[in-house]
């Protein structure tokens, strides 16, 4: 690419930075504009080597938000106000916007003031994740999306989504999460008997993330083998910490507070467990589901995750459920844990290969592909070539 790009974005979280550099090598120029330097419920420092980033001024609303689910969640909601201005004074060939409030909404009104520029909207949702959406919204984003160019979506669910409000497939282009790989592909895939059968989540302790449903269920299991012992290892931190460590639990089932773990010390902490634990209620992707998959570590997620819905395949990568669907989570925690260890250690190279190609640089090549079919439509209404 040979032109200016500028992305627009709330933060910069450490899985993100290696796609972001993926894609400034592959541009002549990539400016990122954020929000903030990171949100206060983030325990991530800041980590901008290699990037050209601009930290916008912006205004944060709190908010608590409810979804259909049953589960609440505290919302920042960030408004950046300076975009317009930002955005003329760059002069950009291409602007990619993410998310689909006002930050895009400036975006789009700049692809109206700027003609020849080019505006994509990376739509990082799910249909999980946007259920219970007001009609305000939902206006919004129509006409938002009337404007676009193209439209970057995770995986299928987030396309599904898109197709919505009439935008045509061809317009539409997947760029599934991704981090750096390297260091949890070298992660020995075998696990020694005592790790087997461990369990990892990792992630906030929010009611969105299903862990409590999740601690329930396998309470539940304990209590009916009450000859195997369970360990269950807690990664993060959030407001449920003291549910957590209050709910009762058979003899058999241990938890491990682990805190928050840096994320350069991840890929040595799943080398240490045998299974992944995902029971989330609604999450646009999951990027700990690469992590685990790449470290060679089956998964035991609920769909309601992009990531397991993609790449989480019963007795192959995982094993699935809804988790709302209190048998469910039963059913495939059980299944999990009465796989034998050799099935399990033949399970590991499949679930490494399922995320063999979610590379940062090849994802970055797919937004690459999406700004070169754009920007070659403006060559043709410029040259009027048909």
């Amino acid at each position: 690419m040979t032109q200016r790009v500028a992305l627009l974005t709330n933060f910069i979280p450490p899985y993100r930075a290696p796609l972001y550099r993926a894609l400034a090598g592959q541009t002549e120029e990539l400016r990122l504009y954020l929000s903030t330097p990171m949100e206060p419920n983030r325990p991530w420092p800041n980590d901008w080597r290699g990037l050209h980033v601009t930290v916008q001024r912006n205004f944060t609303l709190h908010m608590t938000g409810r979804h259909p689910h049953g589960f609440s969640e505290r919302l920042y909601v960030h408004i950046p106000y300076d975009t317009l201005w930002l955005l003329a004074r760059y002069r950009p060939a291409v602007v990619i916007s993410c998310e689909l409030g006002v930050r895009t909404l400036q975006a789009a009104l700049y692809r109206l003031v700027a003609r020849k520029s080019r505006l994509i909207v990376w739509a990082t949702l799910s249909e999980q994740s946007e259920q219970g959406r007001g009609r305000l919204r939902i206006w919004l984003r129509r006409w938002i999306l009337r404007r676009a160019d193209a439209v970057l979506v995770n995986g299928e669910s987030g396309a599904r989504y898109i197709e919505r409000f009439a935008v045509p497939p061809r317009q539409i282009f997947r760029v599934p999460y991704t981090t750096e790989m390297s260091a949890f592909m070298v992660t020995p895939p075998h696990r020694a008997p005592d790790q087997a059968y461990r369990l990892l989540y990792a992630g906030q302790f929010v009611e969105r993330k299903g862990v409590i449903p999740f601690l329930t269920a396998l309470a539940r299991w304990g209590e009916n083998h009450p000859d195997r012992a369970v360990e269950f290892w807690l990664a993060g931190d959030g407001p449920l910490r003291a549910a957590l460590h209050a709910m009762p639990l058979p003899p058999n089932v241990t938890l491990r507070f682990l805190g928050n773990i840096a994320y350069d010390d991840l890929a040595a902490l799943y080398a240490q467990v045998g299974i992944f634990v995902l029971p989330t209620l609604a999450d646009e992707w999951g990027v700990v589901v690469n992590e685990a998959l790449a470290s060679g570590v089956p998964v035991l997620g609920s769909v309601y995750s992009q990531a397991v819905e993609e790449l989480v395949h019963d007795a192959r990568t995982g094993w699935t459920f809804r988790i709302d669907r209190a048998d469910e989570v039963y059913a495939a925690l059980d299944r999990a844990l009465t796989t034998a260890p050799e099935m399990l250690d033949a399970m590991r190279p499949h679930a490494r290969e399922a995320v063999r190609d979610l590379t940062a640089p090849l994802i970055g090549q797919r937004i690459v592909e999406a700004m070169r079919c754009v920007t070659g439509a403006r060559t043709r209404e410029q040259t009027g070539s048909p």
